[in-house]
């Protein structure tokens, strides 16, 4: 007699959701803990003989290729199969790990961290997508809110990591270490089921994805820029391809989103507010280490434990909200929280002094980390319910899209910012100057969600 999974092949797979789970984490957690090579960023340097500025293309190159594609893969994993993207992905960032650790001169290790890239967007682009597989529509906010978990401790690891790798095996270190993760998640990645047939219009929009890819590149490059003249150039080249974008998916019979979507203007309102939300929180990221080291009698394992702090406080409320998103409290009401706490949180370290406790200063980057994983989940949760059920690779990239775009303005608008505010004043006064100008950001994201009118907030259909 057939058992039930025979019958049943899906049952196999519900059957090792806790298993699959956890590989579609440790996956993931193979492009997160690329927060090690900024540790790693000194050893770079002397390697290479290179100048300060020069090491800001190892990231500039990784987050530019990753940035750029999400949107586009997350599509060829709505058309393809969501779990068959995640394993060439895997595949594909494991042989990137091991070529850029192994770069015999610089130039080579930038190409080596653009290959990167584009493993970590096969990933990423597929991963929520997947998770929320796992658990149905009515367990959505749950799955996502494990999957938010999952990225925050991967963000947060990294450092601690990263320090400790490249003292005792140099910078090279950092990136094989991820090598084995990549290679055993998808050796044990098995089992999931295919994707079912799809009809025969629901092809990938090759040149829509072109004009998407070059529009996005040519928008980071601008907003990388944007103390340069050349940020103009980038600027209306962004603008050239988006439009080609907009106009070729306004008629294309399977757009890779839904160009009526992007023009509500609540949905809209609801990007804006992720971008704003990730800058001001990510300015933590950017100043906070140079604080910590002029504390005197704090170690760089001491600064890299407190930093740590923000993303465990993403880590642990965002799995928790994703149990209450729909039961006890909406997603929209949610995300105001999550905003406005992230907005406190940085308040509470605008008022950071040489003499602030250390509990202290960990208590302000807690609730900075707890807002931000109340607000991912709940805006993961809200856009996730505005696409249709098919487009889950396109939803899951867009949250990421909108959240790499407000660390990349912060990258450059905060430290903008900070050098003016410090050229005529102390580094303290400039420090929490330039935090209380990040939480006026965050109180303004929370404002903005509360004064968007309710029954269209998320862009979901009626």
């Amino acid at each position: 007699m057939s058992s039930e999974n025979e019958r049943d092949p899906g049952a196999r797979w519900l059957h090792a959701r806790p298993w699959q789970l956890a590989m579609i984490g440790l996956g993931t957690a193979a492009t997160q803990l690329d927060t090690s090579v900024n540790i790693a960023f000194p050893a770079i340097t002397r390697a290479f003989g290179l100048s300060v500025a020069d090491i800001q293309w190892v990231v500039i190159c990784y987050v530019l290729t990753y940035a750029s594609l999400l949107l586009a893969l997350g599509r060829i994993g709505d058309t393809v199969g969501h779990a068959r993207v995640f394993r060439i992905g895997l595949a594909c960032n494991a042989l990137a790990l091991l070529l850029v650790g192994c770069s015999p001169s610089y130039g080579a290790m930038l190409v080596f961290r653009c290959l990167q890239g584009v493993g970590a967007a096969l990933v990423l682009s597929c991963g929520a997508a997947l998770v929320t597989s796992l658990y149905g529509e009515e367990r959505r906010s749950r799955a996502l809110g494990i999957y938010t978990m999952m990225l925050s401790l991967g963000l947060m690891l990294g450092p601690l990591f990263g320090g400790a790798l490249t003292a005792i095996w140099d910078w090279p270190a950092v990136f094989w270490f991820r090598i084995p993760i990549a290679i055993a998640a998808l050796l044990l990645l098995q089992g999931m089921p295919a994707p079912a047939p799809h009809e025969a219009n629901d092809r990938f929009d090759l040149w829509g994805g072109i004009a998407l890819v070059l529009g996005l590149v040519t928008l980071l490059m601008a907003i990388n820029r944007i103390r340069e003249f050349s940020a103009i150039w980038f600027a209306l080249a962004s603008g050239a391809a988006f439009a080609a974008f907009i106009f070729r998916e306004s008629r294309a019979t399977r757009p890779i989103i839904a160009v009526g979507l992007l023009g509500k203007p609540s949905f809209a309102l609801l990007n804006l507010v992720s971008v704003l939300a990730n800058l001001a929180a990510f300015s933590i990221w950017l100043l906070v280490p140079y604080f910590l080291a002029r504390v005197p009698g704090i170690t760089l394992a001491e600064s890299g434990a407190i930093l740590a702090t923000a993303a465990a406080g993403a880590v642990l409320s965002a799995p928790i909200a994703g149990r209450f998103v729909g039961r006890h409290i909406s997603a929209e009401r949610l995300a105001m929280a999550g905003a406005a706490a992230i907005g406190a949180g940085l308040l509470w370290i605008g008022g950071w002094t040489e003499q602030t406790p250390t509990a202290v200063r960990i208590a302000g980057l807690a609730v900075q980390g707890i807002g931000l994983g109340v607000f991912q989940l709940a805006y993961s949760d809200i856009v996730t319910a505005a696409l249709p059920l098919r487009d889950r690779g396109v939803a899951g990239s867009l949250v990421l899209l909108t959240r790499t775009l407000g660390t990349v303005t912060a990258a450059s608008v905060v430290l903008m910012v900070f050098d003016i505010l410090s050229s005529d004043r102390s580094f303290i006064d400039a420090f929490q100057r330039t935090f209380q100008m990040a939480a006026i950001l965050a109180f303004a994201a929370a404002v903005l969600l509360a004064a968007s009118p309710r029954d269209a907030a998320n862009g979901r259909r009626r």
